[in-house]
């Protein structure tokens, strides 16, 4: 079977990481007495909050996806929505209902690429948003890839910073966590898109090996 490469540090067996870009936290004052909504899209927004306070376990959670609920539990959180498809903008669609007569805090990277906050806001939604992580690429990656190799990107920020570092070659196969991530690759690139938005299905798809 070809060389699986995944750009993140998610552990799988018969997998290789290639930590193509690094999470710094930023630390800034929340006043969680505020919200009675917490809205994450990731689970490095989750991880990074964590640094900050412990305040906020005790406002319910709304999760884009169960991976990153899996994470605001293990952390002592409380989930009280998973949505179900796993995009930012269908995710706004889930939340409107849910949020009515709500303060909610959206909990964010420096960079995002959905328009969650103004979909929320257009539904009169009462919506503020932090910024408590960015993404860095790492320059310190020496991996050389083999040939017909299939490379899973996570985040746009995936295919950033792997660009930035290597060339791509006809024999690579790429799959694509998501259609947002997929719109950042070079049109050049042909790919695969999960079915869900999780690692999991990335792998079965570059497992089974259909391109």
């Amino acid at each position: 079977m070809s060389k699986i490469y995944l750009l993140n540090n998610q552990k799988y067996e018969g997998v290789e990481n290639i930590e193509v870009f690094k999470i710094d936290y930023i630390n800034t004052y929340i006043d969680f007495s505020k919200y009675d909504a917490l809205i994450f899209t990731s689970k490095n927004a989750v991880l990074s909050l964590d640094k900050i306070s412990n305040e906020w376990k005790n406002v319910p959670s709304f999760a884009i996806a169960q991976k990153t609920a899996d994470i605001i539990k293990k952390l002592g959180g409380k989930v009280e929505f998973i949505g179900s498809h796993g995009h930012g903008n269908d995710f706004a669609d889930e939340l409107k209902y849910s949020l009515v007569g709500r303060k909610a805090l959206y909990i964010r990277a420096q960079k995002v690429v959905s328009n969650l906050v103004k979909k929320l806001k257009n539904s009169q939604i009462d919506i503020s948003e932090v910024i408590t992580y960015k993404t860095v690429c790492n320059d310190m990656i020496d991996t050389k890839l083999e040939e017909n190799a299939t490379i899973i990107f996570t985040s746009p920020s995936s295919v950033e910073c792997f660009f930035n570092k290597f060339e791509w070659k006809e024999t690579y196969k790429a799959i694509a966590i998501g259609k947002t991530t997929a719109n950042y690759l070079p049109e050049y690139v042909k790919y695969k898109i999960s079915d869900k938005t999780s690692v999991d299905e990335c792998i079965k798809l570059a497992i089974l090996g259909s391109f």
